[in-house]
């Protein structure tokens, strides 16, 4: 049986699914806009959207706000304006809430980003990817590396200081050489935040079905490493796999995640995790994912296509799948608090990992060691049935 003695943070989610086009290695929820994006009718959706799990979250507060897509900045300032104060009518949102929207570079300009910056959003993620042109182009971008430092440089000086750029490794034809110097590009434009992630293949996408002929393993491992070095020689401190942040800039949002906190989600494919203190349990819900068959049944009355509460065995499995990838790992009162469970419902697997010396496990803490960071995939097997 689950035991809850408290609620987690609670973050919200905003899907705007709308991309120029789709991009071949993407497998997420987004879509190739045609000649005007529907921005009020998805609005309204939205609301609609929202209003009907209003009951699920009653009387919290909401600690992050992350637009993200598809390409939210294809949607107009005021549009964006229009979303956040509808929010802020039905929400109870903190003072000094991180509000983070994706952005692209091609699909914005000065003006824009100080359109979005006075609406309320003060955290950017813009999609870069690469500074390198031929790999934009085998990537689908539509923008050019002079396009991304540019963008980046116009959303300064509209006035936004936190700012993480996103950038990729593993690519096509990538060298280490050419993997440095997008992260040396990166650091010199300062962002306080930078995700750098392998590409990988993902199902039911371009690059799946026509697969790139990527650097070998130990090359992308070797990219991996040396690219590290240069983030934590440049003061950027590595608390997620993929995750690297300046003093005091880890994003708020995704750190929910990962610490296995609640989140509502609303939008087109939008997934929630949301505890019920009341049941004692967890519930997970996705809605409707096509756009245009969510905008229709929004106003039919829901757009909820599945829902399950979770069982213990995945209530302990979803917990280490997210906080593992924590570099500093976590207390081990937090997988009592968010899971509602004993530590020693996992004790076998956690035995297993300390036994490969992929863990360092002490009454207060467990804790990736370097070989767990560097075999993450083989440790997070340990918790699966």
């Amino acid at each position: 049986m689950l035991t809850f003695k408290s609620l987690p943070p609670l973050s919200l989610y905003v899907h705007l699914p709308w991309c120029v086009r789709k991009c071949p290695y993407c497998d997420f929820n987004s879509h190739a806009a045609g000649e005007e994006v529907p921005e009020q009718h998805y609005i309204n959706a939205l609301m609609r959207d929202l209003e009907h799990d209003l009951y699920r979250i009653w009387g919290r507060r909401i600690q992050s706000i992350f637009i993200g897509g598809g390409t939210p900045s294809l949607f107009t300032p005021d549009a964006i304006d229009r979303l956040l104060s509808e929010l802020r009518a039905r929400l109870m949102i903190n003072a000094n809430a991180e509000i983070t929207m994706e952005a692209n570079p091609g699909t914005v300009d000065y003006a824009r980003f100080l359109g979005f910056r006075e609406a309320g959003i003060n955290r950017l993620s813009v999609g870069v990817q690469s500074f390198d042109n031929q790999h934009l182009k085998n990537l689908g971008r539509v923008h050019n590396g002079d396009d991304a430092i540019k963008a980046i440089e116009k959303a300064r000086q509209a006035g936004f200081d936190n700012i993480n750029i996103d950038l990729m490794f593993g690519l096509a034809d990538q060298s280490i050489a050419q993997a440095s110097h997008d992260i040396s590009t990166a650091i010199e434009l300062s962002p306080r935040h930078i995700s750098y992630y392998q590409l990988t293949i993902e199902p039911n996408t371009y690059f799946n079905r026509y697969p790139p002929l990527l650097p070998k393993d130990d090359l992308i491992w070797q990219m991996q490493v040396e690219s590290q070095q240069q983030l934590a020689g440049n003061g950027y401190h590595q608390y997620e796999v993929s995750a690297y942040a300046t003093a005091n800039s880890e994003c708020v949002h995704n750190r929910n995640y990962w610490e296995f906190g609640d989140y509502l989600g609303i939008g087109a494919g939008a997934h929630s995790k949301i505890t019920d203190m009341q049941q004692q349990k967890v519930f997970r819900f996705a809605k409707q994912k096509h756009p245009v068959a969510y905008m229709d049944n929004s106003a039919k009355g829901g757009v909820v296509i599945s829902e399950q509460a979770l069982s213990q065995q995945e209530m302990g499995i979803e917990f280490m799948m997210n906080a593992l990838r924590l570099t500093d790992g976590f207390a081990t009162s937090l997988f009592t608090e968010r899971a509602g469970l004993p530590i020693i419902c996992i004790e076998k697997p956690l035995k297993l990992a300390e036994q490969k010396q992929l863990i360092d496990w002490t009454l207060n803490s467990i804790v990736p060691t370097d070989r767990g960071k560097q075999y993450l995939n083989d440790l997070l097997e340990l918790f699966l049935p």
